[in-house]
């Protein structure tokens, strides 16, 4: 979408179904972030739905991850959340891993983990979620005005995080 990244870089991912609500919360926002310059050092990609093609790109070795996602944690709608990622979740029990539709974040870094283990990549050292509390994710197109609200904030919080990921810059003194 934006940028081209380098092995070490930051993959920014807009996630979700735009099919069902305030669950498109992620695709809009990387719509949006789309429209301002990012580092050479970033890449912005809306996965949408596809979780497995986002696991498989994260083999190509991104120093950060940025998930943009609708995150429900029990606040108000359109309350946005930054949420720094320790370890992978579990996938859910009785779930098979390569279901296309089941694929949350989590379930992503699960996957990630056994691609790693199997051909010997390097998941993120880093992963952030950019989160925003759903009003509703029932069949329907278009974000809720709260969760639609949020989205300028959400862009602006992940251009913030890109400042302070990007490596200073060497300054040249001129004889």
């Amino acid at each position: 979408m934006n940028g081209a990244s380098a092995p070490g870089g930051t993959l920014i991912a807009g996630i979700g179904n735009v099919f069902l609500g305030d669950d498109g919360f992620g695709v809009e926002t990387l719509r949006q972030l789309a429209a301002h310059p990012l580092p050479s050092t970033a890449q912005a990609v809306d996965f949408g739905v596809r979780g497995v093609h986002l696991a498989y790109q994260l083999l190509d070795g991104y120093d950060t991850l940025i998930l943009l996602d609708a995150t429900a944690r029990g606040g108000a709608p359109g309350t946005l959340y930054l949420i720094e990622a320790d370890e992978p979740g579990s996938v859910e029990p009785g779930r098979p891993v390569l279901d296309g539709h089941h694929m949350s974040p989590d379930a992503v870094l699960a996957l990630l983990g056994t691609l790693c283990e199997g051909t010997g990549g390097t998941p993120p050292r880093r992963t952030l979620v950019v989160g925003c509390e759903p009003a509703r994710v029932e069949e329907g197109i278009g974000l809720s005005a709260p969760v639609a609200a949020a989205v300028p904030e959400a862009v602006r919080m992940v251009l913030g995080l890109l400042q302070e990921l990007e490596p200073p810059r060497e300054l040249r003194r001129t004889p």
